[in-house]
Order: C-alpha cells, then sequence, then structure tokens
C-alpha cells in the first residue's frame, strides 16, 4: 500500500518505519525544512531505541520518503494517518487546531479512488465525526473516503517493539472497506484486532491512559500511608499485586507520572466529563495526587538537606526517552532554584531538552559521578538503568554529605545502611546514618 502520514513526533515516525518495514511505500508530512532534511539524511530527532536503524534501513530501501508538500503525497496514498499534536489548552481541553488544519490541507488532494483518513492523534470523542464533516465538506466530488480511528498505544522508550508487538490493535469506522484495508495493514502485528465504532475506539484510548494514570496515583497514595505508618509500601503493594484481579504492573510508587500522554489525557477526559455534565473527581483526584508526590518528595529534601548544592539524577519523564514533556524533574527543579539550591544535572538523553529550557541556570555534567561530585545531596527522579548499576561506594566519597533521596525506589534500604548512607526512599522508612 501507499501510506502518508502526518507528523513525525513518536507517534508518526515510529509508525512511519514500522509500517514502511512491512513492505510498505510510506511518506511522511513535516513542515520544517530542518527537520526533514534530518530525517532524510537518518536522523530521527527524537531519542528511541532502535529508531536510527529503522529509519535509516527503510530510506535506503526506498521506501521511507519526507516532504512538506501535500499534494506529493496525498494524491496517491490508499491511507493518510493524521498524527499531530493534541496538547492540552489552559482548561484541559485538547487543542484540536493542528488536526483540523491537517484535515484542510488533506480534503481538496484526495485521490478520485477510495481512501482511508484515520486519526491516530489522541483526540477527545466526536472529533472524527467532525473530521468527516469537514472532508465531505471540502473534498473534490469524484473523491471517495472513509474515517477511521486507529489510536496508538507506545510507550516511549520501547515504541518499536509496541508497534511490532502490539496488545491490540483498534480500528473503529463505520465503514466496512476502511476497516478491511486497516485489517490488511496490519496483518502482519500479532495482537489482537478490536473493530468498534468511532466513539468507543476514541474513549479507548483515554480510558487506557486514564487507567494507568490511576494506578500509579493510587500507588503513590498508598505510599504516603506507609510513610506515615512505619510500613513498607514495596512490601505491601507486591502482596496485593499478587491478587490476578489487581496485578502489580503500574503500581509503582516515586515522583509520579508525566510525559506526552498522561498529563493531557487525563485533563482532557477530565474536560470531556465536564462538557458531559459527569462527575470525575476520581480523575481529579488522581491528578492532585500526581502533583502531591512531587510535593512530598520535596518537602523531605528541604527539610533534611544542609547544605545548597544538590545533584539531580535523571531529568526524562521516564527511561529510554529524552521526552521532558510535564516531567516531573521540570517541578522539582522550578522548586529548588526558587529556593536558592544549585543544581547539578545529568540524564542520559535529556540533557540538551534541559539546556533549551534552563540555559545556564544549571550545571549540566557528563556522567552521574560528575553530577554527584562534592553534592550536600543527590536526587534520585529517573530510574535509568546505569543509576541501578552505579557504584555507589564511589559515589559517597566523591559527596560533601552521604544523602540520597530516591524518587523511585532503586536501591534496597538494607544496602544503603550497610554502605553508610542516609536514605529517602518512596513510602518506605528513611535511613538515618
Amino acid at each position: 500500500m501507499t501510506i502518508t502520514i502526518v507528523g513525525h513526533g513518536y507517534v508518526g515516525l515510529v509508525s512511519a518505519c514500522c509500517f514502511a518495514d512491512f513492505g510498505n511505500d510510506v511518506w511522511v508530512i513535516g513542515h520544517t525544512d530542518e527537520k526533514l532534511e534530518r530525517l532524510k539524511n537518518g536522523d530521527p530527532i527524537i531519542y528511541e531505541p532502535g529508531l536510527e536503524e529503522l529509519l535509516k534501513k527503510n530510506i535506503k530501501a526506498g521506501r521511507l520518503h519526507f516532504t512538506k508538500v501535500y499534494d506529493k503525497a496525498v494524491a496517491k496514498s490508499d491511507i493518510i494517518f493524521i498524527t499531530v499534536g493534541t496538547p492540552p489548552k489552559q482548561n484541559g481541553e485538547a487543542d484540536l487546531s493542528t488536526v483540523f488544519m491537517v484535515v484542510q490541507n488533506i480534503a481538496p488532494l484526495l485521490k478520485k479512488g477510495f481512501t482511508v483518513v484515520s486519526c491516530k492523534s489522541t483526540v477527545p470523542v466526536g472529533t472524527n465525526k467532525k473530521i468527516q464533516e469537514t472532508l465531505l465538506k471540502q473534498k473534490r466530488k469524484d473523491a471517495e473516503f472513509a474515517v477511521a480511528s486507529c489510536p496508538e498505544f507506545l510507550r516511549e522508550g520501547s515504541a518499536i517493539n509496541d508497534t511490532f508487538f502490539a496488545d491490540r490493535v483498534v480500528i473503529g469506522s463505520s465503514s466496512q472497506k476502511a476497516i478491511d484495508i486497516l485489517l490488511k495493514l496490519h496483518d502482519p502485528i500479532p495482537g489482537k484486532k478490536v473493530v468498534t465504532d468511532l466513539s468507543s475506539a476514541e474513549l479507548i484510548k483515554y480510558t487506557a491512559n486514564s487507567m494507568l494514570a490511576v494506578k500509579i496515583s493510587f500507588a503513590n497514595l498508598i505510599s504516603f500511608y506507609c510513610e506515615k505508618t512505619g510500613a513498607d509500601v514495596e512490601m505491601v503493594l507486591d502482596a496485593v499485586g499478587l491478587d490476578k484481579r489487581i496485578g502489580r504492573i503500574f503500581m509503582d510508587p516515586g515522583v509520579g507520572y508525566g510525559g506526552s500522554c498522561f498529563p493531557k489525557d487525563v485533563k482532557a477526559l477530565i474536560n470531556t466529563g465536564e462538557s458531559l455534565h459527569i462527575d470525575a473527581k476520581l480523575l481529579e483526584a488522581t491528578e492532585n495526587v500526581n502533583y502531591q508526590t512531587r510535593v512530598y518528595f520535596l518537602d523531605k529534601v528541604f527539610k533534611n538537606t544542609k547544605g545548597k548544592t544538590i545533584g539531580l539524577w535523571g531529568l526524562s519523564f521516564k527511561p529510554n526517552t529524552d521526552d521532558i514533556r510535564f516531567a516531573p524533574s521540570l517541578d522539582i527543579i522550578e522548586a529548588l532554584l526558587k529556593k536558592g539550591f544549585t543544581l547539578q544535572v545529568y540524564d542520559q538523553e535529556g540533557m540538551e531538552n534541559i539546556k533549551k529550557k534552563y540555559g545556564d541556570k544549571l550545571v549540566y555534567t557528563s556522567n552521574p559521578y560528575e553530577a554527584a561530585s562534592n553534592t550536600d545531596a543527590v536526587l534520585i527522579v529517573t530510574e535509568w538503568n546505569e543509576f541501578k548499576q552505579i557504584d555507589l561506594e564511589k559515589v559517597k566519597k566523591i559527596m560533601k554529605t552521604p544523602l540520597i533521596f530516591d524518587g523511585r525506589n532503586i536501591y534496597e534500604p538494607a544496602l544503603m545502611k550497610k554502605l553508610g548512607f542516609t536514605y529517602y526512599s518512596t513510602g518506605r522508612q528513611p535511613i538515618i546514618i
């Protein structure tokens, strides 16, 4: 098939590379010359494990093309995927302006034959019907099309694996022809194919992300109880997770969720609830607990750190990505800077994005040891593997004070006590040396 993908962020670029790898001819439409040139030269712009190799492979095979020109791609395509961003407005509502700008650009260029226009962008219920109405008004008379919702469920850091080996592929449409075409496209993917209506497909994505956000906030709420009562949150959640109805996956206490999906999708579902006169207090509480995790973490730092120099390990919102959107590190950095702390920061991939935001307000280091050197405390905000296997004895020697605040519970308290660290983690009793 010939496919056009509008947008080359995480969803667009990963989808483009994977569909091209299945043997399809894939066109990617962007709007920035500099980024398009980098992509044409095999530079994926974003950090995602395995993406650069997949990008170069399919460019070399002649199956992957990048352009700013809509008519060069749209007129020859069997499927057009919309994968642009839908960031939250001030009130939490999803900003759909870019989605509809794309739809207006596509509409007059649809070919004489049949085209599937499928939205992969995360959009509120009813958006795809509005897309259909817009296309009907602006398309050529001889163009045939059907609208479909085909949401993505990619996790940054494992996006390629999540595409090739998806748990499920959701296809929502009122057109059987569109459904058949999308089923054929996704046939190489082994996950369960869920065929449904447009509204259900749109709501599935928001429901999935909000449920995961609820699990994280629930785990953090229990961690608050554990710290107040002397219980150990890891033992509590391990035992609770043994119940097959509950499970342990995604019940990870820490400094909360971030990234491009959970924060905006929870906000958008709250906003949709308000418009439908649905009481969404459960989701509002999820948001509130997520914010409180940062407050509780920082409270421990402010109460127990005597000096003003801190090493910060981890800036991206999760490991294996350079994405800092809504990252917990941002709230933590802001609060520490306001209190006059000097921050020596390190992240495997997120440094450049943080530099763009903070400039010379931070001290940027080349490794975690340099970040910890001569500090009064180290804060662990992102659970990169290199922090889990670090030489803690060396870290202790280079710090002014052997004090660690672990926002991700990556170390065992017994080990930290043995090594002589004062150690604060999440939902567990502190080790005081």
